[in-house]
């Protein structure tokens, strides 16, 4: 069974840092309302983009879950070659996450 992970949205709009500055609340209704998300640019360049809210939770909480997933997986591989040297599961998250500055 294929699940989408990524919703059928229309294109994004793409807008320099300036151009949203002059809209920014168009900018948020659009991602709210529409479901259109804008990327915004700073000289050229890619910077950030704008979603609704809940499609950012929504996002998270596919990350989150293919994290756990992961490490479920890796401690499972662990189990099954011994137990000498293994480390609990939070603690191997807390490795893999490292330093939080």
């Amino acid at each position: 069974m294929y699940t989408c992970y990524i919703r059928c949205m229309t294109d994004p709009v793409v807008e320099s840092m300036a151009e949203v500055r002059n809209h920014l609340a168009d900018v948020i209704d659009r991602a709210r309302r529409e479901e259109i998300p804008t990327i915004i640019t700073r000289r050229g360049k890619q910077e950030a983009v704008v979603i609704d809210i809940q499609e950012y939770q929504r996002l998270r909480r596919i990350a989150e879950d293919a994290e756990e997933a992961w490490l479920n997986g890796l401690a499972d591989e662990a189990e099954s070659e011994g137990m000498e040297g293994s480390v609990s599961l939070e603690e191997m998250a807390a490795r893999l996450r490292g330093p939080q500055d």
